[in-house]
């Protein structure tokens, strides 16, 4: 007996075609995704402004750092995990479950009423978040051709980036006009309307497979990242990065991931399957979104902070004075999405992005306490320049490259990688910041011994900074503001990494259909459907 589902199925065979979305059809599902990623991105930094008053309620600031530390953890590691689980399950099915997660751990984060139940229901929400970025990334893949993907994909970075820089202002203004507590019920009402418009309008054509996720790949995964995460976050912070604790997370995180790559050669259902690394399209843009990670995250973690340290700058104030670099961002990613839909090339503006990073990070590193706000505004639009043309467009490379069936396990690997390298990157920078300024207020500040404790203490409390007495206070801005001309300085190398890494980058020709990995039957065959014969998307 045919069904209706069989119907279905015989009207959309697997194909390249797509589901042939119409230009308002398609931004009708974009805000959904965007306002699910911005929600996962917001989450990484808009906790920030409210720690000072966390702890204060508390009183345990001995587990302060673990309220960024856990989120990014979990957020990082499930992302492969998702990725493979919507090849397999269904795009639409596993983006609400991760939304519904988020959702979940924002609101337990709200009523939390001990530290240690906050950084247990922030882990929850990190789970959640995993989805949210990547998975959004691999609908785009679904629905939009590669040669008109970058004008869609543009905006996804903006909303990247924007949640990178507003996520401490927004926090700011909620603690300061509310509670702490509506920096997670925040995302309540903004959650479920992306669920909300998610479930009426994705409907992918999809055909459920027999397969299963290797669970042992994911415990070795999920372990060996967790180790090598936990050593980037704590080494120079909880403990020394010569010490014996760091040195075994280092090594059992090595360890644990040649245990996965050795378990997916062998799996039938590889979370990150071999194939992947056959491709060298895919192995380029993997090395590149783990060098461009780190190079983000350091720029935007470090810059507020010479802001509020060296300028005074309120944590508000902060953000604004960012930007420069946001506004950079958006107009490359934004800008050259729409060439590589004219044109059909991407290897130019991914090569061009890796300069305009090299660049910015040679301006930044001529960064002092005397710099004024139109120089560094300048700069870090340079460097938002370079990022815009990047980060995006690796995306893109692998997309129009891979098979449609890996299009889930691929976009959430690239996304994962960025996370990773700008956690590693973050901490590694941070170590040579910290141990510049102690070197640097041992050499300015007369009487003082420096030291790693008393670096770190004033980089993570700029009041105790403007507090100080008119000569130590100018001597330690200096002294922070060169230490950071010094980060910036040894982090050319790795743009200068990144250039040569993005020669190798071969170009293939952007398709003109959108690679359906999903190709069968819909998620469900009940609710409002977007029409699968729909015309071309409209490029006005």
């Amino acid at each position: 007996m045919t069904t209706q589902k069989d119907v279905i199925g015989d009207r959309n065979p697997p194909s390249d075609a797509g589901p042939g979305l119409s230009h308002r059809q398609i931004i009708v599902v974009i805000i959904g995704l965007m306002t699910g990623m911005l929600l996962a991105a917001l989450d990484q930094t808009i906790v920030t402004s409210a720690l000072p008053t966390i702890v204060g309620e508390f009183h345990r600031s001995d587990t302060l750092s673990w309220l960024v530390t856990v989120y990014l953890l979990t957020s990082t590691i499930s992302a492969p995990l998702y990725g493979k689980a919507s090849d397999i399950y269904g795009r639409r099915t596993v983006l609400q479950l991760s939304i519904t997660i988020f959702l979940i751990g924002s609101t337990l984060c709200g009523l939390a009423q001990s530290m240690y139940q906050l950084v247990g229901f922030r882990a929850i929400q990190g789970l959640g978040a995993g989805g949210l970025i990547s998975l959004a990334l691999a609908v785009i893949g679904d629905i939009v051709p590669p040669r008109e993907r970058g004008r869609y994909q543009g905006y996804f970075s903006g909303v990247f980036g924007a949640s990178s820089i507003l996520g401490p202002l927004i926090g700011g203004f909620l603690v300061d006009h509310g509670s702490w507590r509506w920096v997670f019920f925040i995302n309540l009402p903004v959650g479920l309307a992306a669920l909300v418009v998610i479930n009426r309008t994705l409907r992918l054509p999809f055909r459920r497979r027999r397969a299963a996720i290797d669970w042992a790949g994911a415990v070795l995964l999920v372990a060996g990242l967790s180790a090598v995460l936990l050593a980037a976050q704590t080494g120079g912070k909880d403990f020394p990065w010569s010490s014996w604790q760091i040195a075994t997370m280092i090594a059992a995180g090595t360890v644990l991931i040649i245990g996965f790559a050795l378990r997916e050669r062998a799996a039938p259902e590889a979370i990150l399957p071999p194939r992947l690394f056959a491709n060298s399209i895919y192995t380029v843009s993997a090395l590149l979104s783990l060098i461009s990670g780190s190079l983000m995250f350091g720029a935007i973690i470090f810059l507020p902070q010479y802001l509020q340290i060296v300028h005074g700058a309120s944590a508000t104030a902060s953000g604004l004075r960012m930007l420069p670099l946001l506004a950079g961002m958006l107009l490359t990613s934004i800008g050259s999405g729409r060439l590589i839909s004219a044109t059909g090339h991407y290897k130019r503006f991914v090569v061009m992005g890796t300069v305009g990073v090299t660049v910015g990070l040679l301006l930044l590193s001529h960064i002092s306490a005397g710099t004024d706000s139109l120089e560094l505004g300048l700069w870090m639009f340079v460097m938002g320049f370079g990022l815009g043309l990047l980060l995006q467009n690796i995306t893109l490379a692998v997309q129009n490259s891979i098979d449609p069936r890996d299009m889930g396990t691929a976009t959430s690997s690239v996304t994962f990688l960025r996370t990773m390298g700008g956690a590693i990157g973050a901490s590694a920078l941070g170590a040579v910041l910290t141990a510049q300024l102690a070197k640097n207020i041992t050499m300015r500040v007369p009487g003082s011994d420096g030291g790693n404790a008393a670096s770190n203490r004033l980089v993570s409390a700029p009041r105790e900074v403007a507090e100080l007495a008119a000569p130590i206070r100018e001597a330690v801005r200096a002294a922070y503001a060169d230490s950071l001309g010094r980060v910036f300085l040894m982090a050319i190398p790795i743009g200068i990494a990144a250039f040569v890494v993005s020669l190798f980058l071969r170009e293939v020709e952007l398709r003109g259909s959108a690679a359906m990995s999903q190709a069968g039957t819909p998620d469900d065959a009940v609710g409002p459907t977007v029409p699968t014969t729909a015309a071309a998307p409209n490029r006005g």
